[in-house]
Order: C-alpha cells, then structure tokens, then sequence
C-alpha cells in the first residue's frame, strides 16, 4: 500500500455509473454514525444522527428515493483517486483534469470528549490546478427514503471583495432532526424542492466548506474549521499510533483496526457489527439484513483483536458495557444481540426501498434477537479473560455476574440452539456451539485461579472435561475422519463448516494434530474457492448463492499458519488482501466474480485480517508454526 494510508481508486467521471458497487465506498465517522463516500464523491448512505438511526441518506439502497449528498467538479475525462488521510479516518477524493484538479476532504469529527459537539458531517472542497466549477446537490431523504421534506434557505452573506469576511450561506430541511446546511466561502445555497443546491465557481487555491448539522451548530468560519479538521488528524493520528503491531502488513492491519474503532460507541462502550443495514449476502436475494447493532459474538473477537495491537481503552469500555448487560439477566442468559444504547433490537420491518441492484425486501431490525445461541458464551467470556489480562480484572459485581453467566452454561450446554450462523430453521446440536460452550467454561476456571476469585472450580472444571468429551465422541466422524458441523444423519450434518476453523483458534486442539490436519483438509477441498472459503454449502432454507464469507478465509489462513504451512497460508493471505476494495476495507463477502456482498464495511471480516496477519507475521519472523501462540 502507498503511503498514502489507501490504495487509490482510479476512475474517470464520464464513465461514473450513477450508483457504484458496494466496494467503491470509503467510511468515515464520528463514533457516533458513519457515512460512506463513493469514489465519485457522493455520500450515498449515511444514518443520523446516529449508527442506528433511520437514513438520511440511502441512494446505495434505492437509488430513486434514498437520498444522497453528492459534490461534482465540472471536469470532463478527469482521473479520481481517493485514499485516507495518512493514520486517520478522514478520507480526500481527488478529480485530476487536464485544465483544473479538485480536491474533497470529508470527515465527521470526534471532538475531545463524548459531549463536546453535536454530529456534524464537513467537506471541504478545493480547486488546487486552475479553474473549475463544482455543482452541489444535498437531498436528504428521512425516515429510510419515507419523506422528503421542503428545504428552505434561511440566511446568506456573500463575502467582500477584500475575503476579510468570507461567506456563509445557510438552508434547512423541514424535519423533526433540525438538519441544516452551511456552505462557507464563496458561492450561495439555493432552494430546489426538497433540496438543497449550489453551483460555484473556484479559482485556484480557493476553499469552500459544507457542515451538515444541526440549526445551532452551522456558523463556524473559516478558521474555526481549519481547527475542527487538524484537530480530528490530531485525534486519529495519536489513536492510529498506539498501536504495538510493526509486522509486514502495518498499513493494512492499521486500516483494519481504524475500521473497528470506527464501530466503536463512544458514548455507550458497545461495538456494532458493521456500518450498514439492507446490502445483500446474495445477488438480487432475500438475505437482506440489518447490522446496525452489538452482537455479543462479534463485539467479543473485536476486544480479542484490538488488544492484541494494544487498544486497551476500548476492551475495557466494551466489557463495562457487556457486565451491564449480563447484570440485567438475573438468570445468566444473555440477550444475543442488542441495540447500541442496550437496549432490544426490534423485530424485523420492510421498507420501501427497492435494495442494491434490486434485492429486496429491505428490513430493518433483526429477528435473530430471540435465537439461542450458546456461542456468544465463550466468545465473552474469552474477551473477559484477556481483558483481565490486558486491561483490568473484573470487579467483585461483575465477577458474580459472571458466575451467573457460566452456572447456565453448565445448565444449557447439551441443548439445541440456532449457532453462529444464526439459522432460521430447526435447532440443532452444532459442534461450534459445543467448542464455544468449553471456551465459556475454560476461560472462567483459568480466571478464577489466575485471580484468586471464588468459583465453584470442582463444577466448573467437570463440566469443561463433560463438554470436551462430548465434542470428541458426539462430533468426530471415524468414517468420514473428519469433525463435522453437527450431530445428525443427514448428509448436511456431517459436513464441515466454516467455524469449525476455530477449534485451533481457541486452543481445543493442538493445530498440528493429526485429526485436526484431516478437518482442515476437508475444509479446504469441500469449502475453500482458491483460498476464499465459505461458511458452509448446505441448503439454509433461502434462496440465493452467498459468496465467501471473508473471516472464514482469514481464519483459514491462520489455521494453515499454524499448521506450519506458511508458504500457502502467505500466499492465501496476499490474494485476500488483494480482494480488498481500493482503501483496504472488507464486506462481510466476496462474490464469484470478486465483488462484495453483505453490510460493509464488516468488523467480523477485519477482526479476522488482524488476528491472521499478526499470527502469520510472527511465524514467518520464527520460521515455523508457534504451536499455542
């Protein structure tokens, strides 16, 4: 990667089609929400004022009604390019002509504390070659595309022939959010039904700046925004430099873990699983779903990745926000999913959008929030243990919260559930479940002793070597020699399955064990596509062809490098990360042909990135598999 913080998106404007792929998007955030930023300038999808707010935004859903905020540099045949501002998440899409370039820094600034600004969404444009004329157009449309509302220009001072008082013309749209917009410099917002419009002219060197916010908050000038923006490079450089990661892919697990920060709740601690709600897991199909919440699952190997590069501010922020969660189930069972406030996440409701490339219905909300997944146990209770080991123990409150919550393991783990992969169908046994359910109980005997806590270990360590022996004698197949993905007859029950790859992962079994080698074989002949590999091939009751699921294929790699095959697990690695869009982000997968599917930009898929590279990285460095590293 250039040290550009991004490789560029080379495109030339005349043949812009008028909504791009899910790839052709960089994110950018406040902590809050996050707005992504096609590479032809135009923010097509954006929720506000928060992650889980009805859009604004949402042309990348429907491109009739959704609504977009789109900058266009009048510059026929121009080259654009677009990359991070090195070490940020504040991202500059560049038009090149032959007679004029322009310049589009968009960001959405973080402030110094949760309560210092209200959201705001800047982009600031600048003529850096000769002449050009930049037409704008803001078209909100509320509610998830529902209503368009009357915009009104409400103020507007042009600036003096001297520039000692710059302009600033303002407009609003009539909706319960406030939502204003302010242009600073030369040029005046214009009234066009529901829009808001503008057409300037720049010479070159000239500025001019747009803040999306509230009605209070538009009348920055010009130098109070040149102080919001160096001080949001300021933010995100001194966070981007704690990082403890110096391997071979410093840039791209750098990427990665900004991607995750920005997922990040500043307000509230909790994680969600990706940016986006409605993007299709399969070509003009049904699995349509919404994101925009905290899996217990996903949230929990984000902390695992973040601390490994050392962020240990947001592991502990998250698991103060998770305790909270399991002090609110008296019984220690655990909601799977939750809205980023804490709250239930509501039931699924269709929206009138007509979806990406026509794949509907689209829906909000998430009827996996009343699955059991017994999963979502061990994958916390790891994040706790490496919390306590990296971060801070847990206090005595939540230390019996957390007994609660392995005392129902023990109670559940030999019963049905709907697994990680959250099916809409049958519960069954599934091995993963089983393997997750020993991480649960594992990791709180290790935590116990490790910190001297009272637990009823004889119990609890019983139960481990129960859920160990079942696993071995309920899931290896001697026939097949192989583990398979659940117990049962039919032909889909002995397969394998994508999550399987994280047996190894978790230290149930050695990487290099003979019957472990035979499964990973048979995952790489039975799931794998030339390294990328799915979750599984299995009729899950939808219609649709999913692609490869990408933290499956970055796990894969990580299995292979600790098998100690680093020359394949390497080059796996590469073409991974040459399916990454233009700035190194992932969706949750990658479609036959390489295009994203599925919400994007994903944690899952980034988390898996990091913990493979970092794992990779120091194999190659020892020269051979680090057994339990």
């Amino acid at each position: 990667m250039p040290a550009t913080g991004g490789r560029a998106s080379d495109r030339n404007v005349s043949d812009s089609p008028a909504v791009t792929q899910i790839a052709d998007h960089g994110a950018i955030g406040n902590l809050e929400t996050i707005a992504l930023v096609d590479t032809a300038g135009t923010i097509d999808y954006l929720c506000w004022p928060c992650l889980d707010s009805p859009s604004v935004f949402a042309r990348l859903l429907d491109a009739g009604k959704g609504g977009h905020f789109s900058i266009e540099p009048d510059l026929d045949g121009a080259r654009v390019v677009q990359m991070y501002v090195p070490e940020t998440n504040i991202l500059m899409t560049r038009w090149m002509g032959t007679q004029a370039s322009v310049d589009l820094v968009d960001l959405m600034p973080v402030g110094d504390n949760r309560n210092e600004v209200p959201p705001r969404l800047v982009r600031r444009i600048t003529c850096t070659r000769g002449r050009a004329t930049v037409r704008i157009r803001c078209a909100p449309r509320f509610d998830y595309g529902a209503v368009g509302r009357a915009a009104s220009v409400t103020a507007s001072f042009t600036a003096d022939e001297n520039g000692s008082a710059p302009g600033v013309s303002r407009g609003r749209f009539d909706h319960e959010t406030g939502l204003a917009l302010a242009l600073h410099g030369k040029g005046t917002l214009v009234a066009d039904g529901q829009d808001l419009v503008a057409e300037i002219e720049l010479a070159e060197d000239e500025t001019v700046s747009l803040v999306l916010s509230n009605p209070d908050d538009v009348s920055l000038g010009a130098s109070a925004l040149d102080a919001v923006v160096e001080k949001d490079i300021a933010y995100w450089r001194n966070w981007s430099r704690q990082s403890m990661y110096r391997g071979r892919w410093r840039e791209t697990v750098e990427r990665s873990a900004m991607l995750l920060k920005l997922l990040t709740s500043r307000k509230h601690g909790s994680i969600a699983a990706a940016a986006t709600f409605g993007l299709p897991e399969a070509p003009g199909g049904v699995r349509n779903w919404d994101y925009r919440a905290t899996w217990i699952r996903d949230s929990s190997f984000t902390v695992y990745a973040l601390l490994r590069l050392g962020y240990q501010g947001e592991a502990v922020d998250f698991l103060h926000w998770a305790m909270d969660r399991t002090s609110e189930c008296t019984d220690g069972s655990i909601g799977v999913m939750f809205a980023l406030d804490g709250g239930p996440v509501s039931s699924e409701r269709k929206l009138e959008l007509s979806g990406f490339e026509g794949a509907g219905p689209i829906v909000v909300g998430n009827d996996a929030n009343i699955q059991v997944q017994h999963d979502i146990y061990g994958a916390l209770l790891d994040a706790v243990y490496l919390g306590s080991k990296y971060g801070e123990p847990p206090s005595h409150d939540s230390w019996q919260n957390i007994i609660r919550v392995v005392d129902q393991v023990c109670e559940t783990w030999q019963t049905p559930d709907s697994g990680i992969w959250e099916v809409r169908g049958p519960t069954k046994h599934y091995l993963h479940s089983r393997l997750m359910s020993w991480v649960a109980v594992d990791r709180a005997v290790r935590l116990a002793q490790k910190r001297s806590l009272p637990a009823p270990l004889v119990r609890w360590a019983e139960t481990r070597t129960a859920i160990h022996d079942d696993i071995w004698a309920n899931f290896w197949d001697e026939t097949l020699g192989r583990f398979v993905r659940a117990t049962g007859d039919t032909p889909a029950d002995r397969a394998v399955d994508g999550a399987l790859l994280m047996m190894p992962l978790v230290r149930f079994v050695g990487p290099t064990d003979p019957k472990w080698l035979a499964t990973l074989d048979a995952i790489g002949a039975d799931l794998s596509d030339d390294g990328q590999v799915y979750r599984y091939k299995i009729d899950d009751g939808l219609p649709g062809q999913e692609g490869t699921f990408v933290a499956c294929s970055f796990w894969y790699v990580e299995c292979l490098a600790r098998a100690g095959r680093l020359d394949e697990a390497r080059f796996n690695f590469e073409k991974l990360l040459a399916h990454g869009n233009h700035l190194g982000l992932f969706a949750e997968e990658i479609a036959q042909d390489g295009t994203f599917l599925g919400n994007f930009p994903q944690g899952f898929s980034h988390l898996a990135l990091i913990s493979a590279a970092f794992y990779l990285d120091r194999a190659l460095d020892d020269g051979g598999p680090r057994a339990w590293g």
